[in-house]
């Protein structure tokens, strides 16, 4: 077997394989063996047959991070991407692998005003990455100096051939310098990108890697559309219609991933988190608790989960869309494993779905839209589990301490009546529908359907009144029959307050409390959707 290369063996410099290690990479992909190397040489120029998912930005971004010098104030690097997505997501990359190196990277594309674009590239930039169109308005401008660059890099270009951008390119590489290195990405290598490679590249060196399916069969890809404000209620509603849940749940900031996870564990989950700010010990101790199942749902950035070898996971969910279609590819390959089924969730806004579009384009892959499953269908997979559970117990050998405990129970009672206040007993809260909150789900051309569950109400007292959670809590069940675990997410503000209650405890609070109300004087407490 071929012993795999390191980052150190690629000739990078100490500081960034600093930055590499801090980016949370371990081991570099098949195209960053082979491309680093003959970049750094700085001889020739380069067509690297590579599909999305592989690790191309870090291929070129690394030597880059090498061969551009700081004190050089002009664009010494243009990197050409077809969509403002990808401009945002390599300019990032870049950034982030930049070590202490003082090298400013500035993406540009339409949609955004030029007039910023103008006021950035002026205080003098080392590497440009921009859309096609953009980059010619700018050289129409003469905003854009591309005469004395070192490093033209073409990604995606057979995406850039079917977006009709050939022509823009040919145009951008009139305005370039003949001595510069050429590196041109591509997964496939169509005529019309041999022949631009053939016309503007004096020899170049051909790099490929073998082609895999970027994701794989055995992962079902589902997403589904809610407003931001009903993701985490959506995401209780997946892990509880699920009989076997073990799972990563993807979120893009360190802020995110605490507040999901404190959330989670609120309601009753086993979940823990990693990200960038929890130590290293934290981070095996949390690690070993998941491999273990120990807790099933582990919410993580990127940043954090890299090189994590988690096998049989059930799920991965993308609670935060992926920024672009490489991290949609690492996320979701992370299931479907060594022959297990596995399924990729991924939770979108309605102004996401053109992004999301996008990702499945260039992943290559099919993304379906489902429904997010009703409370009435949660509480029917919860009574099959039970059944299918006290199934198994009633195959088992039951101890003889609880045939005497059912016989005390059944004298002079109905067996029928017994065995529903045992399941009342233990599953009052499990099997409860008012457990979960009300979802807006988007259908179909923007059509919202609201889905049963909680809502919101207005109380008309706040922290001038002297008002705070428990007081507000007591007011309440003081004058209408609710118990506290009813009323939850309180928020009391200066003036007034908002809690969250079942849909009838709400008609019950605001019928009592409208009741009670003085001559003349609103009810303290209303449905705040009327506010």
């Amino acid at each position: 077997m071929t012993k795999k290369k390191k980052f150190n063996e690629l000739g990078l410099s100490d500081k960034v394989l600093s930055a590499i290690k801090k980016k949370g990479f371990e081991e570099p992909t098949a195209i960053q063996v082979i491309t680093i190397p003959i970049m750094l040489r700085d001889d020739t120029n380069i067509i690297a047959q590579a599909q999305t998912g592989t690790g191309k930005t870090a291929a070129f971004g690394l030597p880059l991070m090498e061969m551009v010098k700081s004190d050089i104030k002009t664009v010494q690097a243009l990197i050409l991407v077809p969509t403002r997505e990808l401009a945002i997501q390599v300019s990032e990359e870049i950034n982030s692998i930049r070590a202490d190196k003082n090298i400013k990277v500035v993406p540009i594309y339409g949609g955004q005003s030029i007039d910023q674009q103008l006021r950035r590239l002026k205080k003098g930039i080392h590497i440009v990455v921009g859309t096609p169109g953009r980059v010619i308005d700018h050289l129409k401008r003469r905003t854009l100096k591309l005469g004395e660059i070192e490093h033209l890099i073409i990604d995606e270009a057979d995406e850039m051939l079917n977006m009709g951008f050939i022509e823009d390119l040919e145009e951008i590489m009139k305005h370039t310098n003949s001595d510069k290195r050429t590196l041109l990405f591509s997964a496939t290598m169509p005529r019309k990108i041999k022949d631009l490679a053939k016309k503007y590249m004096d020899g170049y060196e051909f790099l490929a890697v073998k082609q895999e399916p970027l994701t794989t069969n055995l992962t079902e890809q589902i997403y589904y559309e809610v407003k931001a404000a009903d993701k985490f209620e959506a995401l209780c509603r997946i892990i509880d219609i699920e009989e076997d849940f073990y799972s990563i749940i993807f979120c893009r900031t360190k802020i995110d991933v605490d507040a999901i996870t404190n959330h989670l564990m609120e309601r009753g989950y086993d979940a823990d988190a990693i990200h960038g700010d929890i130590t290293q010990a934290q981070r095996e101790r949390t690690l070993d608790k998941f491999k273990k199942r120990i807790i099933n749902i582990l919410v993580a950035t990127d940043v954090a989960a890299r090189g994590l070898d988690v096998a049989n996971l059930t799920h991965v969910i993308n609670y935060s869309l992926p920024q672009d279609p490489e991290s949609y590819v690492h996320r979701i390959g992370r299931t479907g494993r060594a022959g297990q089924e596995g399924t990729a969730i991924t939770f979108i806004t309605p102004r996401e779905y053109k992004r999301l579009m996008f990702i499945q384009r260039i992943a290559k892959t099919d993304i379906k839209k489902l429904r997010i499953p009703s409370v009435k269908e949660i509480i029917k997979s919860k009574k099959r589990k039970i059944y299918d559970d006290l199934a198994t117990i009633l195959n088992d050998e039951i101890d003889a301490k609880y045939y005497n405990w059912a016989k005390k129970l059944l004298e002079g009672n109905d067996p029928g009546v017994i065995l529903a206040a045992v399941l009342n007993y233990c599953f009052e809260e499990e099997i409860d529908p008012n457990a979960y909150g009300e979802i807006t789900e988007i259908g179909g051309k923007g059509k919202q359907i609201n889905m049963q569950g909680k809502t919101r109400l207005f109380v008309a007292l706040g922290k001038k009144d002297k008002m705070n959670a428990k007081k507000l809590v007591k007011l309440i069940m003081d004058r209408v029959d609710v118990k506290p675990k009813h009323i939850t997410d309180i928020q009391v503000m200066d003036k007034y307050s908002f809690i969250t209650v079942p849909f009838k405890k709400a008609e019950k609070i605001v019928a009592g409390f409208k009741k009670k109300k003085k001559k003349g004087k609103k009810p303290l407490i209303t449905n705040a959707r009327d506010k």
